[in-house]
């Protein structure tokens, strides 16, 4: 199989088990095999797709589209930052997350991220996809990261559905108090620590970006 054809399959798969396994196929699932073998199932349908699309990456032609020039490096750069600030900031306190406790947080006035949306963590990675997709570089970085923004917008509007299901009021009211699409004036007034560790972990990861895939990201360009 053309590898690239193999990574827009690998991609579908990975897409299509994580909503089929999220949604309509939970329940039937947990209830055959346990919650816990029901993670162990998902775990293993996500590695082995994530593995596939990892090959199959590798195989695909890299560069071929042009790209869009300093323009585009600077869109990127830009959107990155916030993507992980929007990450780092959704792995605290975060009532979406499968964890004891989410009905009390839910019932929490939403401060930091949450004040920029319900959906923090999805949002960061659908920045992410945006961040890859305007730098028009190759098909293959394409197909993944339109893969990721699809799960990523899509499975937040999913998951509001699940979580209104398995968790009713406390949900709704969540619901009620936060904003599926972002309200990015309040995303500076997310906290100076989360900031603080957001420019700092994008820095690192942005230098680590041209080690492991030979092409430089973030400021580094520019300085070096």
């Amino acid at each position: 199989m053309d590898p690239l054809v193999s990574l827009v399959a690998a991609s579908l798969a990975f897409v299509g088990t994580h909503f089929a396994l999220s949604h309509p196929l939970r329940a039937p699932l947990v209830k055959a095999v346990g919650a816990g073998g029901f993670s162990v199932l998902y775990s293993l349908v996500a590695a082995a797709c994530m593995a596939w699309m990892y090959f199959a990456f590798v195989a695909a032609p890299s560069g071929g589209l042009g790209g869009t020039g300093e323009i585009g490096w600077i869109i990127s750069t830009i959107i990155t930052l916030p993507a992980l600030v929007l990450f780092l900031g959704s792995l605290i306190g975060n009532p979406a997350l499968p964890a004891p406790g989410a009905e009390k947080l839910a019932a929490r006035d939403p401060k930091g991220v949450f004040a920029v949306t319900r959906h923090p963590m999805m949002w960061g990675f659908a920045l992410w996809a945006i961040s890859h997709l305007v730098l028009w570089w190759s098909w293959r970085t394409n197909v993944v990261a339109l893969a990721i923004l699809v799960l990523a917008l899509v499975g937040a509007r999913m998951q509001d559905r699940k979580k209104e299901v398995l968790m009713g009021e406390a949900w709704a009211e969540w619901e009620a108090k936060t904003s599926y699409w972002p309200k990015w004036g309040k995303l500076p007034g997310a906290g100076l620590l989360l900031w603080t560790g957001g420019i700092a972990g994008w820095l690192g990861i942005t230098w680590w970006h041209m080690g492991a895939g030979g092409i430089p990201a973030g400021i580094w360009p520019w300085i070096g």
